[in-house]
């Protein structure tokens, strides 16, 4: 499980072609994807689908990790590698009790949701968001890099990506901070230069 570059994105996050930009990504060297068709702008029923068999194609192909976010009718389909939840989604319990086999990763962003977690359930934390973002727009407040440095002191065997707000000028801070990789969408999905933002994360 490489998620040291974890490319999140879905169509509302692109101004071309995601199937583009996902290979030019994978290309650039991300290690891990997300199908995030979520917000404003966001493709619904078959067109998700299609667009989630598009990317999972892609990244089978190419044997990059693919994970889908909060959305369970899609694992099945599009043959997910994982899913991805928030605290507001179904439970890591009954996600694990589903697909006894797939990745499971869980987002979390203070010490309560934490304790409150099944974290033996989970195999790696989004930890954020770390910095102020825009793609989210019902984002928490930022953590901060001490986040990270906590989570690894508690679970120093569980894999840590770092979320939110990260680009190519702060990603090296969260990596310094211990985390196991970093998670963006708009650094590389609005990115000039994909192959140099992606080198530079």
């Amino acid at each position: 499980m490489n998620l040291r570059k974890y490319l999140i994105m879905g169509s509302q996050n692109c101004d071309r072609d995601p199937v583009i930009i996902l290979e030019e990504a994978i290309n650039s060297g991300i290690t891990a994807f997300q199908f995030r068709e979520k917000g404003p702008g966001s493709l619904n029923g078959r067109d998700k689908l299609e667009l989630g068999r598009k990317l999972r194609s892609i990244c089978k192909r190419e044997n990059i990790l693919f994970l889908v976010n909060d959305d369970v009718s899609l694992v099945d389909p599009l043959e997910a590698d994982g899913i991805h939840v928030g605290q507001d989604d179904i439970s890591v319990v009954e996600l694990r009790r589903r697909f006894p086999d797939k990745l499971i990763g869980l987002s979390v962003s203070n010490d309560a949701e934490v304790a409150n977690s099944p974290i033996d359930r989970v195999d790696y934390f989004g930890a954020g968001p770390i910095f102020p973002t825009s793609t989210k727009h019902d984002a928490k407040s930022p953590v901060g890099l001490e986040w990270i440095e906590k989570l690894k002191k508690l679970y120093p065997n569980l894999p840590v990506v770092g979320i939110g707000g990260i680009n190519t000028r702060n990603a090296s801070s969260v990596m310094k901070s211990g985390a196991d990789g970093v998670a963006v969408i708009s650094a590389v999905t609005r990115a000039s230069n994909i192959k140099e933002a992606v080198e530079r994360l």
